[in-house]
């Protein structure tokens, strides 16, 4: 597609449908981070960006046989990655027989909160969601600069985006 608006659009359909999918998976804590996020925060920065900038796509001079390689290349290796892999709700698995049942029977105990979801996220993998937090706030920041220096550039050359 060379219409960026409607890359957006779909990236934020997309980003809602993969939230519903948590939600029949019982992940809420992660459908609300994508429908937050995902949908959300990106969109919105996305679209803020596209209106200070081209809303189409410039036709690329380059080839795009290296691009394929390499896709297919990371496609065959994530592939390859998933051979040995559980089968997916497998009771066998080791999350089911070693970690899952040490939360279940400790979180109470060592941390005193009784939703083991809010125990794991909040304790367990403190440090995971502060960093993903760090990156989301990164992200924005890094936006604000791009949209803010675009700013600055079209009030010196105010010539009109094709």
């Amino acid at each position: 597609m060379r219409s960026l608006f409607a890359v957006v659009m779909l990236s934020g359909v997309f980003s809602l449908l993969s939230a519903l999918l948590f939600v029949t998976l019982d992940a809420v804590d992660v459908a609300f981070t994508e429908a937050a996020v995902g949908a959300g925060i990106s969109t919105v920065l996305i679209l803020g960006t596209l209106a200070l900038t081209s809303r189409y796509e410039q036709p690329s001079k380059r080839s795009k046989v290296i691009p394929l390689i390499v896709v297919l290349v990371t496609g065959a290796a994530l592939f390859y990655g998933t051979l040995d892999m559980p089968n997916f709700g497998d009771p066998n698995a080791a999350a089911q027989t070693h970690v899952a049942p040490e939360y279940l029977l400790q979180s109470p105990h060592e941390i005193d909160v009784p939703n083991v979801v809010t125990a794991v996220l909040a304790s367990y993998r403190g440090y995971d969601t502060l960093g993903e937090t760090a990156v989301v706030f990164t992200a924005a920041v890094g936006v604000l600069l791009l949209i803010n220096g675009l700013r600055r550039r079209r009030r010196r050359n105010p010539k009109k985006d094709t």
